[in-house]
């Protein structure tokens, strides 16, 4: 157990009274329910030092230990998962990705990834340059986010593709429904975001060991209560819209992270879509774009909301 991690969480008042068990789910995203049975089975989670069974129910400052054993060398296999596929040519694939894919493995996804899809689609046609857990993978979207992803081929292709997301000039618009009205048409959120130093699991606007990160909004309809909006990226940070959003008090309907923790309509996930992605081709220089229509998840949110 060399390579444990060690994952360290502090009970906020809102949290009270939630099962360990639960909350473990909703703040270690990576890791399957069944995988968090066992690490708190096997004595991993603490509580002031001391171990803790799973109907634990949380206390006010309770400062809890999840010890994450070194992952087993799994072998990661093919699997014949259809894929919405965008585009696709000898370079590189774009899909649409659903609503619920994990995109590459971690410590309790190990199968039904878009890796595995990948795996069966491409055979070993997919750049090495992440190792066999990420073949072919140049950046990623949230499990429950929905929508266009470009996926590298060739080890040029991911060191091109890289290099235009290191320097920003990739196309990225995601569509999201918010909490509460706005009264501007447009804005900007400046922020730089990192890891929440009480939660290392979740993002946070912070100062410390942080990154560069801006978002720029628009609103596409207004409903009550509630605003579509379109986001574009200008840097990709993890949970950077999440994050941005709700620091301006506009968090993500359905996200039970940075949002409330009681949410209407029963969504499950954020709901959040990336919309277009536009890049140049590594190989041609020529500019693309693609666009997935918004997945009948969010329609009918949008319906509902439309005649509320």
């Amino acid at each position: 157990m060399n390579n444990q991690e060690v994952f360290e969480f502090y009970v906020e008042q809102e949290d009270v009274g939630t099962r360990i068990d639960v909350y473990l789910a909703e703040n270690m995203e990576d890791l399957t329910r069944s995988a968090l049975k066992k690490i708190i089975d096997d004595g991993n989670v603490t509580i002031g030092g001391k171990n803790i069974k799973s109907n634990y129910k949380l206390r006010v400052k309770d400062f809890i230990q999840v010890t994450v054993p070194e992952a087993v060398s799994v072998e990661i296999l093919p699997e014949d998962i259809p894929l919405d596929i965008l585009y696709e040519d000898e370079h590189l694939i774009v899909v649409n990705k659903p609503k619920g894919m994990v995109v590459h493995p971690a410590p309790g996804h190990y199968t039904g990834t878009l890796v595995n899809a990948l795996l069966y689609h491409c055979g070993d046609e997919l750049s090495g340059i992440n190792g066999e857990k990420r073949p072919g993978i140049v950046h990623r979207i949230d499990k429950d986010t929905t929508g266009v992803l470009m996926i590298a081929k060739t080890n040029m292709a991911h060191q091109s593709l890289a290099a235009q997301l290191a320097e920003h000039s990739i196309t990225r618009k995601y569509y999201a429904v918010v909490f509460n009205g706005f009264q501007e048409d447009d804005g900007t959120v400046d922020q730089p975001i990192g890891r929440n130093p009480l939660d290392r699991k979740k993002m946070a606007i912070t100062q410390k060991h942080s990154r560069h990160a801006v978002t720029h909004y628009k609103v596409v309809e207004r409903m009550k209560n509630f605003t579509l909006i379109e986001a574009q990226l200008e840097t990709g940070r993890t949970h950077q819209i999440r994050v941005h959003m709700t620091f301006i008090g506009h968090p993500l309907l359905g996200d039970l992270v940075y949002g409330p923790k009681k949410q209407p309509f029963k969504v499950e996930g954020q709901v959040l879509h990336a919309k277009v992605l536009g890049f140049v081709h590594p190989a041609t220089g020529e500019y693309m774009e693609f666009e997935a229509d918004l997945p009948e998840s969010f329609q009918k949110v949008l319906e509902r909301l439309q005649n509320s």
